[in-house]
């Protein structure tokens, strides 16, 4: 996207004025249960000062119902990392919604898609679309079953979600109405520990379907990790998956696993895959995905068989988006505006002398960032105060995640809304509590049991 085609960054003014998002919000949870949905959009999430209903987006900046005008980060979920309103996905879908949007068989889009997706990432043997991550995470389980004959997964227990399916989301304490059943075939192993995995094939022999992890996080592999669970998990039969919804499309144009040279049996992409149209893709060997085809003896696998799965605009999206990714330096500038922003970030901290409160890790592309108290607790207090302190400044940022539409000024505008969000930080670290800093309720974590 060039520069000149990025607003400006808003105005360094307060944002205090949510009256018309305020009187939205009870009306939405009369409707919507949540009044969202998707739980980390909700209004738990969020400071009480903060824009609850958004109106419109161009780039990385967003406008809400009151007309308050925000950078966004994160956007989207993070399924939007070339920018909000890209004009040539827009017109990309819109091409094909004159075509028409579904029909009985397949249209021809789809194997276009799955041939463009294919030439970006190396294991893409065989490729199967759906609309989210949950969706392909779960039929991965399938076919990894299906394969081995064996119930178990073993998932990395430093990702914070995989799936609202059974067999994950009953791991968390937001466990209601699952299927307990289900909860006892999923074991956990640590990240970057090789030998917690070991304990687990040792633990449960010849049990083990697929090892599931993401490839990097904000922390690093160590040097041959995902090689050896690779390995591993091979050697005791296992087939190894790995979730590259946030990783792909934002650490390597060929994704994490090209980054760091490994060749996964699945891959599940998502998120930014169609700049936040509803795509996503489980990829893999062909032994394994042809599973769920035609041309084989053994027992079929209902795979995935979506009605949605292959609609036409989002594929048009994604072919746009992935054609963009190729030709353009998507992933060179997530990195230099996040390498920059980071830069800033932590010279603001240390000036303030907060740096062992305030901090921010993870490659450039995925930046997070980190909240603890005047104990160094992790603090949902703290966290939301520094959040409602950015609102305040015009930055919308639950993480530091940026896209290609954030520009240098956008950048500057940020790191000085850090600095003035920073200084309040201080005075509650001082004083030991949020108290009369913070406006309403601090946020809550989302894996909670009840309200």
């Amino acid at each position: 996207m060039s520069s000149s085609a990025k607003p400006a960054a808003p105005a360094m003014v307060e944002r205090t004025c949510f009256d018309k998002s305020k009187a939205l919000r009870p009306k939405v949870h009369s409707v919507i249960p949540g009044g969202a949905h998707t739980y980390a959009k909700g209004d738990d999430q969020y400071p009480e000062l903060s824009p609850g209903f958004i109106e419109r987006g161009k780039g990385c900046h967003i406008w809400d119902v009151d007309g308050n005008e925000f950078i966004e980060y994160g956007m989207g979920l993070r399924a939007v990392t070339l920018g909000h309103a890209y004009p040539s996905i827009i017109e990309a879908a819109h091409r094909q919604m004159l075509l028409g949007n579904n029909f009985n068989r397949p249209a021809t889009i789809e194997l276009q898609a799955a041939e463009m997706l294919q030439s970006l990432i190396p294991s893409a043997e065989m490729v199967k679309f759906a609309k989210d991550g949950s969706t392909i995470l779960t039929a991965a389980l399938k076919l990894a079953r299906a394969h081995t004959g064996r119930k178990l997964v073993a998932i990395c227990s430093n990702s914070p979600f995989f799936s609202y399916n059974d067999w994950f989301i009953g791991t968390t304490a937001m466990d209601g109405g699952v299927n307990r059943a289900e909860v006892d075939l999923t074991v956990k192993f640590n990240y970057n520990d090789i030998d917690s995995l070991k304990q687990l094939f040792a633990q449960y022999p010849d049990q083990i379907a697929m090892v599931l992890l993401e490839p990097a996080r904000t922390e690093e592999p160590k040097e041959g990790f995902l090689q050896q669970v690779i390995d591993l998990s091979h050697q005791h039969g296992a087939l190894v998956t790995l979730d590259e919804t946030i990783s792909g499309f934002r650490f390597h144009k060929g994704g994490a696993q090209t980054l760091y040279g490994v060749t996964p049996d699945m891959s599940c992409f998502g998120k930014a895959m169609a700049n936040g149209f509803s795509l996503s893709a489980l990829t893999g060997k062909r032994e394994v995905m042809e599973l769920g085809g035609l041309f084989h003896n053994r027992e079929r696998v209902f795979l995935l068989s979506t009605t949605h799965g292959a609609e036409g605009p989002s594929l048009a999206a994604g072919i746009e988006t992935m054609r963009i990714y190729r030709d353009e330096p998507v992933i060179e500038h997530l990195y230099r505006v996040g390498d920059r922003l980071r830069a800033g970030f932590q010279q603001v901290t240390a000036d303030l002398g907060v740096s062992e409160y305030l901090g921010i890790a993870g490659r450039g592309c995925n930046l997070l960032y980190s909240t603890h108290d005047h104990e160094h607790k992790p603090s949902q207090p703290f966290r939301t105060l520094f959040m409602q302190e950015l609102i305040r400044w015009g930055v919308l940022a639950p993480s530091f995640i940026v896209s290609y539409a954030h520009s240098d000024a956008d950048i500057d505008h940020t790191i000085e809304a850090v600095a003035r969000a920073a200084k309040v930080y201080k005075k509650a670290l001082e004083a030991g509590s949020t108290d009369g800093l913070l406006v309403g309720a601090p946020t809550k974590v989302v894996y909670r049991r009840y309200n």
